[in-house]
């Protein structure tokens, strides 16, 4: 894309400035008006300056990502409501060798987990489950929220479902579901292991914690479960205070479902309470589970997950708007603010104008060129979000392979997939994986912590850098 007028470019420089300020300072002193605001902020002005029309600002708002984010949003709810999470965190915590062994888990459950329910998907429902855990073991909260979010974006990178810039590599490129698992699958695995050790490594002595002597995996779960004030969703926002009439509650929240369901349907009136409870948790694992196969199977990731949504909803038997007011709307608000605001500078033409200047230089077929591309792919990631970069240099990148072999346009869209993924843990602005666990932690009811830009980046920029080169040898590997 070539330059737009001098004018446009420098009015839609300031307009993202703005937003990227915003982003990584909330409440900065001359405009403490936060993200979300910041955000729409961005749109605004980008519209003002006639950077971008509004109807062309309309379009650029990614509903398929909206769609899927709310939609995991609620059924992660109804998995939390029953126990999913709960017999993770058992897992998780089953002869824990101390925070050490459990960061290990942490980083190994989330990263396999995140190839196939998004890495979205398994912030949203794990962030508030890590920060409960360890609370309870007495371990600092902030290396594994780093865990969390950095071992999110690097298993995502493993299939074409872990997030939406491979959904549009797999669709461009026309690579298989089991060709793209399998040629980044050992990049994901090495680097998954050295993003971990790094981990250990700058947090060695803040991991001791409780002896597992202390704290029995059995009572850690319980106390987690029975300590939330509210119904059980990882969206959580109300301050509920520790009264009997709440703890009351919360005790007969796991029965809630099938006593109101008793009184409106014949069936389950004819069930005893175990029976009624048992159908309910069988039924959300089992549509979670169909869900999962949808994806593999390539139908729409953002209607499969709304209709698993729904289907829970109904199923519940209950007015639904108790379940709906825990997604966080703010986030959703967040994103389309920021797919506008980066819309708009793409339309200034500075980043295809970075492309265009480095591409002779960015050949994949030697060292030399495969390290100027992946710096090129690392950079725009963290200024224009990776799936405007995957938009943007997708073609160009594969059609300068092509002069080299039919293989190497392969290794191309997966060289891309990688280094545009991990490039999300260079900063919390980097992917959505890292603002989701941002937001999360901070807005939890019980043992909130504000994970800062700053607190990110010092491990997020080594991390990055080191897990990327390490993957980079490993991609294509494995051909079918």
């Amino acid at each position: 894309m070539a330059l737009a007028s001098l004018s446009k470019v420098v009015m839609g420089s300031v307009a993202f400035g703005v937003f990227w300020i915003l982003a990584v300072f909330p409440s900065v002193p001359f405009l403490p008006i936060g993200r979300t605001a910041g955000a729409l902020l961005g749109a605004v002005l980008m519209i003002v300056f006639h950077v971008i029309s509004a109807d062309d600002a309309y379009a650029s708002i990614d509903l398929p990502i909206l769609g899927l984010l709310f939609a995991t949003m609620v059924v992660g709810g109804y998995l939390k409501n029953a126990g999913m999470f709960k017999h993770l965190g058992r897992l998780l915590a089953w002869r824990s060798q101390g925070g050490r062994d459990l960061m290990c888990r942490v980083c190994v459950v989330t990263a396999l987990s995140s190839a196939l329910f998004t890495n979205d998907t398994c912030c949203v429902v794990l962030t508030e489950f890590v920060l409960e855990l360890a609370a309870e073991r007495n371990l600092p909260v902030k290396p594994f929220l780093l865990a969390l979010a950095t071992s999110a974006n690097i298993g995502s990178s493993a299939t074409p479902i872990g997030n939406p810039q491979n959904l549009v590599i797999a669709f461009n490129s026309k690579i298989s579901f089991i060709s793209f698992l399998l040629g980044i699958l050992p990049a994901m695995l090495a680097g998954m292991g050295v993003n971990m050790l790094m981990l250990l490594c700058m947090y060695w002595k803040e991991l001791e914690g409780a002896s597992p002597e202390e704290v029995t995996a059995g009572k850690e779960m319980e106390t987690i479960e029975e300590g939330r004030r509210s119904p059980v969703s990882v969206l959580a926002l109300k301050n509920d205070d520790n009264d009997a009439a709440a703890a009351a509650a919360e005790d007969d929240a796991g029965s809630m479902m099938s006593e109101n369901i008793s009184t409106k349907h014949r069936w389950f009136m004819q069930c005893s309470e175990h029976r009624r409870k048992l159908f309910l948790k069988s039924f959300a694992y089992v549509v979670t589970v169909g869900m999962l196969v949808a994806y593999m199977l390539g139908l729409n990731m953002s209607w499969t997950a709304i209709t698993t949504a729904i289907a829970l909803v109904v199923v519940d038997f209950r007015d639904a708007e108790p379940c709906l007011d825990k997604v966080s709307y703010s986030l959703l608000v967040f994103f389309s603010g920021m797919f506008v605001t980066v819309s708009g500078f793409n339309k200034t033409g500075l980043p295809g104008a970075i492309w265009n200047v480095m591409a002779p230089y960015s050949k994949i077929n030697h060292v030399t060129g495969v390290t100027v591309l992946s710096v090129i792919i690392l950079l725009l990631s963290n200024l224009a979000s990776n799936v405007p970069t995957v938009l943007l240099m997708g073609d160009e990148v594969a059609a300068s392979a092509a002069t080299i072999s039919a293989s190497a346009v392969t290794r191309s869209w997966l060289l891309l997939a990688w280094v545009s993924t991990v490039a999300g843990n260079l900063s919390l602005l980097g992917s959505a994986a890292n603002l989701i666990v941002c937001e999360q932690a901070r807005r939890a009811t019980r043992n909130a912590y504000d994970l800062t830009f700053w607190n990110h980046v010092i491990f997020g920029l080594p991390s990055t850098l080191v897990v990327t080169a390490i993957g980079i040898p490993l991609i294509g590997k494995i051909n079918i």
